[in-house]
């Protein structure tokens, strides 16, 4: 049994015992759209309906009755079992599962080393991809979004960091094109760039503004590649100043402005957010965020 049925028989089984779907979020501690969400998804995987729906609430069909009795048992034995974990202390081990899109991974993965470093049995799961890994179904414990803080009501959202941005290019480049005199100057200059017109990022809608389309000659769906093309002096391009601090071929351009910068959230889901694991990490990352940002402006 997957992490995300077992939430929904929880799910189930809690409207059963309360009869309502507002008396179960209340008692799980979530939105009343995920418990009606969970209940839906059941009944849809087994096939038959588990509630009868009136205008007082929800009653067990048989089917659900059935379900709900095994449910009792094993909701009992999880409310066990996660007190003797609890009485362990605060030892942080097992799997983290952190998700991110790839550029981010990269100013992560040292960072999470030395969590890694600092609490040896935990094993680290860094995933990338453009997909949104969902938290709600147990895919990772914690995701570092880019963009306007997300909405939904069963993660809990806090500030990361507002990432910095400038344009960079390679050694040869820059002795063949010298650097931009202004803005102005941009159009006689190559770039690479993300080749989604629809992009969202603060830096790839400024380039768009500001750059005839035929100067952007090297496009990619994939910002690694992007890096790549920009490295190998296809281009100038757009970099996180984290990233680039690893590339000592990379030259700085022009250098960042608070119109490029992207703001990146520190997002869990609520059901795990105060467990001793998700919050040593979230503690340690924002740690790192601060010296990130210190060394990037020089404090």
């Amino acid at each position: 049994m997957t992490l995300s049925a077992w939430d929904e028989i929880r799910t189930a089984y809690h409207v059963a015992r309360v009869g309502t779907v507002s008396g179960a979020a209340e008692v799980l501690g979530v939105h009343h759209a995920t418990v009606i969400r969970h209940i839906d998804s059941l009944e849809a995987q087994l096939g038959v309906k588990l509630f009868q729906r009136h205008g007082r609430g929800y009653t067990a069909t048989e089917a659900g009755a059935d379900l709900l009795d095994v449910a009792k048992v094993a909701d009992e034995k999880f409310t066990q079992l996660a007190g003797r974990i609890r009485g362990q202390g605060a030892h942080v081990s097992g799997d983290l599962v952190v998700t991110a899109l790839g550029h981010v991974a990269r100013t992560l993965t040292p960072a999470l080393v030395r969590f890694q470093q600092a609490h040896p049995d935990v094993v680290v799961r860094l995933l990338t991809g453009d997909r949104v890994f969902r938290l709600e179904y147990g895919e990772a414990h914690v995701a570092v979004r880019a963009g306007p803080a997300p909405k939904d009501p069963d993660n809990v959202v806090q500030p990361f960091l507002d990432e910095p941005v400038a344009i960079y290019a390679s050694q040869g480049y820059l002795a063949a094109m010298g650097r931009p005199d202004g803005d102005t100057d941009l159009a006689r200059h190559r770039f690479c760039a993300s080749d989604d017109n629809d992009s969202r990022a603060p830096f790839n809608r400024w380039l768009r503004r500001t750059v005839p389309a035929d100067r952007i000659t090297f496009r990619s769906t994939d910002s690694d590649i992007v890096t790549a093309a920009v490295r190998a002096g296809a281009g100038m391009g757009f970099l996180s100043v984290f990233e680039a601090a690893e590339m000592p071929d990379l030259v700085q351009m022009v250098a960042p402005r608070g119109e490029w910068a992207s703001p990146l959230w520190l997002v869990t889901h609520v059901d795990l957010h105060r467990t001793v694991k998700v919050q040593a990490a979230l503690a340690f990352l924002k740690a790192e965020a601060k010296r990130w940002t210190a060394g990037a402006t020089g404090e």
